[in-house]
């Protein structure tokens, strides 16, 4: 019996276009894999971490499988069918996320790690074995060897990074996150179903009529999968999964829900009242430094919901209020939904908040509110002392910064926080509630800091009068002893999602 003569080798460009493709969709699908997750887990740097991590460990064991097998079966018979479960896999990716995130919203590491893994492992590890399966058919001289694995590599390196950049910088801000995953599904679909057609019409080697049903047939069900879908967006805007829920309790009430978390509370009749308790304590620093009635300047670091800029400007006519948002596709939701209106007294200005206060000129606000947030946690950059040095720099001298920080036990994060402010500001004081300084819950802290003398007894008059919930103010000795010996926060140093996780 004579051997089967060896599989002749694909033209290069298809060749080359197959490697680019499927190492471009990894990439695509890694990159969207962090805004498939975030309504479920946030958007911190580990979820953004297990999203790298899954996707290599699907890489190398795609890649592993894929030469495993080109090594026992003829290539051309595995190439056109990966495409197609490869498609497969990434539509029906839609629909499990969806449903298995409900079960694992907020869990801790193990959850994020399995839902990353249901969000990239299988469509990742499938499209990494196309490229083994065509370099095994393109090594028709084992004299080309290294130019032949050299250049596809490189070929699948360029699709890695055209597809990210285009992702990233065209897809995510122009197309919802279902659109971009069903239409790679389709493409993948599509050319995996061209290139079996022309690999049977070249070469009759390919899948039997029942593997070619069987998978139609997947293709089908999880397409409709994805039609039926849980969705917990509104709207997808270029950072967040976005929702405007009403409160049953008020009939102008509207909370603003960003990656499922609570993010912001608007009454669309009364901008005067503040549903949050942050918020409370953030208008009870207002009022105290500055009494009702009397103009300021404001500067807001974070937009969201707007809730803030509109208290000042109901309570304090004739005032300015910029407000720094990086996502764009929020102020357009506060605009049609909460009833948002603005202009010379409510300035919203799209862009990154350290970017747009380090361009802003020196002591031109009063009152500078911090409040901007990655799902749970204040970017990292907004953490740091040259951050505040920026904002200390904006203030007028008898300027207020007052700063929304959200932490756990062991309270790592707020304190190390609180000591980073320290270092810029000679006057702070921390409002929060009794339990959470204890150390006994999370919470949300606000930190107060100024060049001049701090107001602390009218900030106790103002949160006893308006607080709904118990409240404490430190200050003093009693701040040093929270503080402790925490470090300050850098840009060379700055841990922030590390020091928020529970040890």
């Amino acid at each position: 019996m004579e051997p089967s003569p060896p599989a002749s080798p694909l033209p290069p460009k298809l060749a080359a276009a197959l490697v680019f493709l499927a190492s471009g969709a990894v990439l695509v699908l890694e990159t969207v894999a962090l805004r498939l997750v975030g309504p479920y887990v946030g958007v911190t740097l580990q979820v953004t971490s297990a999203v790298i991590g899954v996707a290599l460990g699907a890489i190398a064991y795609g890649a592993w499988l894929g030469g495993f097998l080109a090594d026992r079966q003829d290539p051309r018979r595995l190439l056109a069918p990966a495409l197609v479960l490869a498609a497969i896999a990434t539509a029906v990716t839609l629909p499990v996320v969806r449903w298995a995130g409900e079960g694992l919203r907020g869990n801790a590491d193990t959850g994020i790690i399995l839902l990353t893994a249901l969000a990239v492992f299988v469509p990742a590890a499938l499209l990494a074995g196309i490229t083994p399966l065509v370099v095994k058919l393109q090594l028709g001289d084992l004299k080309r060897t290294g130019q032949v694995v050299g250049k596809l590599s490189s070929i699948g390196t360029l699709g890695g990074i055209t597809a990210t950049l285009v992702t990233g910088f065209v897809l995510v801000a122009a197309l919802p996150t279902s659109v971009i995953i069903l239409g790679l599904a389709g493409l993948l679909a599509a050319i995996g179903i061209g290139l079996g057609v022309y690999l049977r019409r070249r070469d009759p080697v390919t899948a039997p009529p029942r593997a070619r049903a069987v998978l139609a047939a997947v293709g089908l069900a999880g397409a409709g999968l994805s039609t039926v879908a849980p969705n917990p967006c509104d709207i997808e805007t270029a950072y967040h999964c976005a929702s405007v829920v009403e409160d049953p309790a008020n009939p102008f009430g509207r909370v603003l829900m960003l990656n499922s978390a609570r993010h912001s509370y608007v009454d669309l009749g009364n901008p005067e009242h503040l549903e949050f308790a942050y918020t409370q304590w953030l208008g009870a620093v207002a009022d105290a430094f500055a009494p009702e009635g009397q103009r300021i300047d404001a500067l807001h670091l974070g937009g969201g919901g707007f809730t803030m800029p509109r208290y000042l400007n109901a309570t304090r006519p004739g005032s300015t209020n910029e407000v720094y948002e990086i996502d764009g596709g929020l102020v357009d939701l506060a605009r049609r939904e909460l009833e948002l209106t603005t202009g010379p007294d409510l300035t919203p200005v799209v862009g990154d908040a350290r970017v747009l206060v380090t361009a802003r000129p020196a002591a031109s606000v009063d009152f500078v509110v911090g409040d901007a947030f990655g799902h749970l946690v204040v970017p990292w950059h907004l953490a740091t002392r040259e951050m505040a040095e920026q904002i200390h720099r904006t203030l007028r001298p008898s300027g207020v910064y007052a700063q929304n920080v959200i932490d756990y036990p062991p309270l790592r994060f707020i304190r190390a926080e609180m000591a980073t402010v320290a270092d810029v500001f000679p006057h702070v004081a921390l409002i929060g509630p009794p339990e959470a300084l204890a150390g006994e819950e999370g919470a949300n802290f606000v930190i107060v800091a100024s060049d001049a003398a701090l107001p602390l007894d009218r900030i106790r008059a103002h949160l006893t009068s308006t607080a709904l919930e118990p409240v404490t103010l430190l200050a003093g000795a009693d701040l040093d002893a929270f503080v402790r010996d925490a470090r300050v926060l850098t840009d060379d140093f700055a841990p922030v999602d590390q020091l928020l996780a529970s040890p």
